[in-house]
């Protein structure tokens, strides 16, 4: 369990905490390898503990009432999810589910809870997360209520850039492959509006797909369009003008 206790070290959630807690939290967790599609809880089941992504990523989901799948949030390696078990442990209404091939540390509640009795700051990082998902949630129905199909994806890519864009000297390139139709899942629409827009700001030169993968050619002209700041301005310049990596959440280079 020596990686287990490596990945919940280098957690953002646990940087305040002792190594000698940090291990003996490891020894009351497990960890899990899933394939992609494998799911992780399923809606209607109480939160048993909080969990930390070790490698991979999660996708966090809910069923319309038509019964189609939205996805409401990536969750990538060194973050965690399911962190209302620490607050409420009412049943849970989403799903999740591995988005590829992932590997999670499942940290149970009472040992966890435990942990925060002791660090009590751990809950204000908690209560940040929450936050930060909430706003992003309510700009995406913000969207999905007031904006047009268009505007709905040029949003969705100028976020997957604040999250995942890697400077090139092309533009700013995606990390992260998502198919038409789970970025149809994420705004609220249908894979074949999702493939006329992305076919349409190719042909205008304003990003570049080829094999899942999307260049943003320019970035500034995208969030102009959409009233939107550019995201992480020194982050988002090509490489060769000197600017900083990209990283995840827990801090560390995202992988070319």
């Amino acid at each position: 369990m020596a990686e287990c206790f490596w990945y919940m070290k280098n957690c953002n959630l646990f940087d305040q905490v002792a190594p000698e807690d940090i291990a003996w939290l490891e020894r009351h967790s497990r960890m899990r390898k899933l394939k992609r599609g494998e799911p992780i809880y399923l809606p209607s089941q109480s939160p048993d503990g909080v969990i930390l992504v070790a490698s991979g990523r999660v996708k966090i989901c809910h069923s319309t009432p038509e019964g189609k799948q939205a996805i409401i949030d990536f969750v990538d390696a060194g973050e965690v999810f399911g962190e209302l078990a620490l607050l409420d442990s009412q049943q849970r209404d989403e799903y999740a589910e591995a988005a590829e091939k992932t590997t999670l540390i499942m940290i149970p509640k009472r040992e966890l809870q435990a942990l925060v009795r002791k660090y009590p700051r751990i809950v204000i990082s908690v209560t940040k997360l929450i936050g930060l998902r909430r706003q992003k949630i309510e700009r995406r129905l913000r969207n999905l209520l007031f904006r047009s199909n268009r505007e709905r994806v040029v949003h969705l890519l100028i976020e997957l850039a604040e999250k995942y864009g890697q400077p090139s000297d092309a533009g700013v390139v995606l990390k992260i492959r998502l198919s038409h139709q789970e970025m149809a899942s994420v705004i609220g629409s249908t894979r074949e509006t999702v493939t006329v827009i992305l076919g349409q700001l190719q042909n205008e030169n304003l990003v570049t797909i080829a094999r899942r993968q999307i260049v943003i050619n320019d970035l500034a002209k995208l969030a102009k369009e959409v009233n939107e700041p550019l995201p992480n301005n020194d982050r988002n310049q090509p490489q060769s003008m000197g600017k900083g990596r990209v990283t995840t959440a827990a801090g560390r280079p995202l992988k070319p």
